[in-house]
C-alpha cells in the first residue's frame, strides 16, 4: 500500500466514527441516565426511601454530617464540569455544544470505574463564577472533574479549587494527560535504555495538557534543565518577557526550564533531544522527519495532536525513532486519558480523599507503566488498552493506599481491601450494562 493510498485510507477511516456519532446520539438522546439503585417492591417502599421516612438519615446527617457519605451516593458521584471554552480540537463552542462530550466523559466513568458522573455544563466563562459554581455544588459531590476549560484561567481555577474546596478536584486536561504520558515515557525509556535522570525532552505546543506534563515530568525525576518547550512564537527561555504578565504558567517555565538557553521554534528545541512530546496543532507537518534525524540516537516521539499527529508515525519511523505514540487508537501506543481517571477517581472515592496530591498522580502513573510487564514491553506496546479492565482497580488501589500514606484520606484501607472494592463496583456496572442490552432495555440501533 502507498504512503498516499494510506493516508487517504487513513482519514477516511477517521471519519467513521463521526458519521456514526451523528447517526446513534439522537437514536438514543444522549448517554447517560438515572435509575435506581434500591429496590422497589411496591408503592410502600417510597415511604423509607422518601417521606416520612427519609426525614431520619436527613436528621442523622445534620447531627453528624460525615454520614452524608454512608446515607447517600455522594460517595460515588463526581461532577464533570465544563464551561466549553476548550472542547477537543473544536475550541469555545460553549457549554451546549460541550454536553455531548462531558455525557461521553460520565459514561468512561461509569464504564471504566463504576463512578457515577454528571454533565455541569456552565453557562459562565468567568473564572470567578466557575469557581463559585463548583464550591457551592459540594454537598452534592464526592469530587470534581475539570474538563474543557480554556487556558490560562484553567491554572487558577484548578488551583484555587484545590486549596479551598473539601473535596479532591482535577483537571483532567491537565493531571490525567501528564500522568498517562508519563506513564508512556516510562515504558518508552525501558525499551531505549535511557534514565529519567539523564533525558533531554523537548515539548511541541505549551498549553494546559504540556505544561502540566512538564510539571510531572520535573517531579518524576527528569533534569527541569533539559527540557526545551515551544509554543507558537518559540522556545520559551528566560528572555521570553512577553510571557511575564500575560501566562505566568508559561513564564514560570521560562525560569525553570531550557538551562542552555537555545533559543529558535520546534526544530531547534529537538536537537539533539531523547524525546519529544507535542500535544500542538493537529499535522502532519509539524514535525519534520529530518528534525527527528537531528535528535539523540533512539529517540522517542509522542505526536499526539487529534485528529491528526503531528507526524505520520510511519514517518517518524523511517526517520529513526525508536517508539512512536499517538493520541489515536488506530496506532499503536495511544496516549488515551481513559487509562487514567476512571482508576484514579475509584480510588480516590473510595478513600474518601480531599485531594489529589502529585504523588497519587505519579502512582497512579507507575501503575499504569507496571500493568505491561517488563518482557512484555515492546517498541509497539509501551501502554495497556482500555479493554484491559483488570487496569482500572489496580490503578484505584495503588492510588488509594498513596492517599493513605499522603494523609489526605478519611478511610484508611489495605490495598487487598481498596483492590476487592473496586473490583467489584467495576464488574459490576459493567453487568448491568450488559444486563440492559441482553433484556433490550438498551435498545440495538436497526441497521
Amino acid at each position: 500500500m502507498g504512503k498516499k493510498q494510506n493516508v487517504k485510507q487513513l482519514l477516511k477511516a477517521a471519519e467513521k466514527p463521526s458519521k456514526l456519532s451523528r447517526k446513534l446520539h439522537p437514536f438514543y438522546r444522549g448517554k447517560i441516565e438515572v435509575v435506581p439503585k434500591c429496590r422497589v417492591k411496591s408503592m410502600d417502599d417510597f415511604s423509607i426511601w422518601y417521606s416520612p421516612g427519609v426525614a431520619a438519615v436527613c436528621s442523622d446527617i445534620y447531627k453528624k454530617p460525615e454520614l452524608v457519605y454512608e446515607y447517600t451516593n455522594k460517595w460515588n458521584s463526581v461532577a464533570v464540569v465544563s464551561d466549553g471554552t476548550r472542547v477537543l480540537g473544536l475550541g469555545d463552542i460553549g457549554p451546549l455544544a460541550a454536553m455531548p462530550v462531558m455525557e461521553g466523559k460520565a459514561l468512561l466513568y461509569k464504564y471504566l470505574g463504576g463512578v457515577d458522573a454528571y454533565p455541569i455544563c456552565l453557562g459562565s466563562k468567568d473564572e470567578s463564577e466557575i469557581i463559585r459554581a463548583v464550591k457551592i455544588l459540594q454537598p452534592s459531590f464526592g469530587g470534581i472533574n475539570l474538563e474543557d476549560i480554556s487556558q490560562p484561567k484553567c491554572f487558577p481555577i484548578l488551583q484555587t479549587l484545590k486549596n479551598e474546596c473539601d473535596i479532591p478536584v482535577w483537571h483532567d486536561d491537565q493531571q490525567g494527560t501528564a500522568l498517562v504520558t508519563l506513564a508512556g515515557l516510562i515504558n518508552a525509556l525501558k525499551v531505549t535504555g535511557k534514565k529519567i535522570g539523564k533525558i533531554k525532552v523537548a515539548m511541541v505546543g505549551a498549553g494546559a495538557a504540556n505544561i502540566c506534563i512538564a510539571r510531572l515530568l520535573m517531579f518524576y525525576g527528569v533534569n527541569p534543565g533539559n527540557i526545551v518547550m515551544t509554543d507558537s512564537k518559540g522556545t520559551l527561555h528566560k528572555g521570553r518577557t512577553d510571557l511575564k504578565d500575560k501566562n505566568p504558567q508559561r513564564w514560570q517555565l521560562c525560569a525553570q526550564t531550557n538551562a542552555l538557553g537555545v533559543e529558535g521554534y520546534i526544530k531547534e528545541a529537538m536537537e539533539n533531544a531523547d524525546a519529544v512530546i507535542a500535544l500542538s496543532a493537529p499535522g502532519p507537518g509539524i514535525i519534520k522527519p529530518e528534525w527527528i534525524k537531528g535528535m539523540a540516537k533512539n529517540p522517542i516521539v509522542f505526536a499526539c495532536a487529534n485528529p491528526v499527529p503531528e507526524i505520520w508515525p510511519w514517518e517518524a519511523k523511517e526517520a529513526g525513532a525508536a517508539v512512536v505514540a499517538t493520541g489515536r487508537s488506530d496506532f499503536a501506543n495511544q496516549v488515551n486519558n481513559s487509562l487514567g481517571f476512571p482508576g484514579v477517581f475509584r480510588g480516590v472515592l473510595d478513600a474518601r480523599a480531599s485531594k489529589i496530591t502529585d504523588n497519587m498522580c505519579i502512582t497512579a502513573a507507575a501503575e499504569i507503566a507496571a500493568h505491561i510487564a517488563d518482557n512484555k514491553i515492546r517498541p509497539d506496546k509501551i501502554l495497556p488498552s482500555m479493554s484491559d479492565w483488570e487496569l482500572f482497580p489496580r490503578v484505584a488501589a495503588a492510588v488509594g493506599v498513596k492517599a493513605v500514606k499522603e494523609k489526605v484520606a478519611a478511610k484508611k484501607l489495605s490495598y487487598d481491601n481498596f483492590y476487592n472494592a473496586a473490583k467489584d463496583i467495576i464488574k459490576r456496572s459493567r453487568a448491568v450494562t450488559q444486563t440492559m442490552m441482553s433484556k433490550g432495555y438498551i435498545r440495538k440501533v436497526k441497521n
